[in-house]
């Protein structure tokens, strides 16, 4: 549904904010043990349809993206597709445990997706992820606090992930593959759906869409870092404080709740999404799924906090949905890529 319902202003990480902290507290427990983007792949190969794509980043090196043509062949409309907090090295989750690309090429998009990037939030790092200034060593099994010691991306050197998509991704696209550089749209989930957002916010000439599914969209809120230090140890074993410093410029800048003026003003047409965390008979009940509720129950406090802090700016740019059943889980976002892809082909190019 859509709304222009004006509500009284409120301050950043004040409004939910004890609702928020109690959610916080509930879930430390099980985000230490296992944070994960649930759920049963949906294909166990890569698709046909896609191709790889490589353009070096300055300060990560050559990165993998996969790329589905349109149908129609157009290079006009472009979308980009971002991973959760697991985001492996060696493919995309929405191309692995989904249909999108299949989705939105028929509906002549074109669809990009980076590879890679655990933890990363799609953020430019203050420093590489270390903890005491220890390097890393031995490899990573990409789950478990034991990974705080461990190798991996972004910890000999510095994750740059929000000028890679900005600058060499989006320049290298239009001169090798004629795509078309502005008015993008970009989707993610969880990290990705916080990703996708900042990067809205502050490149709207790139992007004119933009959604978040089971997005952290408070991340100042009252218990909010402490919870994400704890899911960034258990992916990867990456640690906050190397993103950005507590409560400096460059933590706010990252948090939707903060620069959601932002998204207003340019008019960014957005799809704010987040389940309900009750599960659906076919998710059984099991460890996963008890995983999945947790996890959802904190985005949809967080998403639910930026709903109101979109609805008292007065911004009637955005498309809420909140089905009445949802867990942490690709089974959902691929349910929401569906409903959103009229909206997404309306608003780019």
């Amino acid at each position: 549904m859509r709304s222009a319902r004006r509500l009284r202003s409120v301050r950043p990480r004040r409004r939910g904010g004890r609702w928020v902290l109690a959610i916080t507290v509930a879930l430390l427990a099980p985000l230490a043990v296992a944070l994960s983007d649930t759920g049963a792949p949906a294909q166990a190969a890569p698709n046909p349809r896609g191709f790889d794509f490589v353009v070096n980043s300055p300060e990560m090196g050559p990165i993998r993206s996969r790329i589905f043509r349109a149908k129609d062949g157009n290079t006009n409309r472009v979308v980009y597709a971002l991973d959760g907090m697991r985001a492996p090295e060696t493919h995309s989750g929405w191309e692995f445990d989904t249909n999108v690309a299949d989705a939105l090429t028929d509906w002549n998009i074109n669809v990009v997706m980076p590879v890679g990037g655990m933890s990363s939030f799609y953020a430019d790092w203050n420093a590489p992820s270390s903890f005491f200034g220890a390097p890393p060593t031995g490899s990573s099994s990409g789950s478990g606090a034991l990974n705080v010691i461990s190798e991996g991306p972004g910890k000999s050197y510095r994750y740059a992930w929000e000028t890679f998509i900005n600058q060499h991704l989006r320049w290298a696209l239009r001169d090798r593959l004629g795509f078309n550089p502005y008015r993008n749209g970009v989707f993610g989930l969880s990290m990705g759906g916080s990703g996708a957002l900042t990067l809205a916010a502050y490149h709207p000439d790139q992007f004119s869409f933009a959604g978040s599914y089971s997005g952290y969209l408070n991340i100042s809120a009252p218990g909010m870092r402490e919870a994400l230090r704890l899911a960034m140890i258990d992916a990867g074993g990456y640690n906050v404080d190397s993103m950005a410093p507590p409560w400096g410029p460059q933590w706010l800048r990252m948090d939707p709740f903060v620069f959601a003026p932002l998204l207003r003003d340019h008019n960014t047409r957005l799809w704010i999404s987040a389940g309900s965390a009750l599960p659906a008979p076919a998710d059984g009940f099991n460890g996963n799924t008890v995983n999945g509720m947790a996890l959802e129950a904190l985005a949809l406090a967080n998403t639910r906090s930026f709903q109101l802090r979109m609805m008292s700016l007065g911004a009637n740019n955005v498309t809420y949905s909140f089905p009445a059943t949802g867990i942490h889980a690709w089974t959902y976002w691929e349910a929401e890529v569906h409903r959103m892809i009229p909206d997404l082909s309306a608003n780019i190019g």
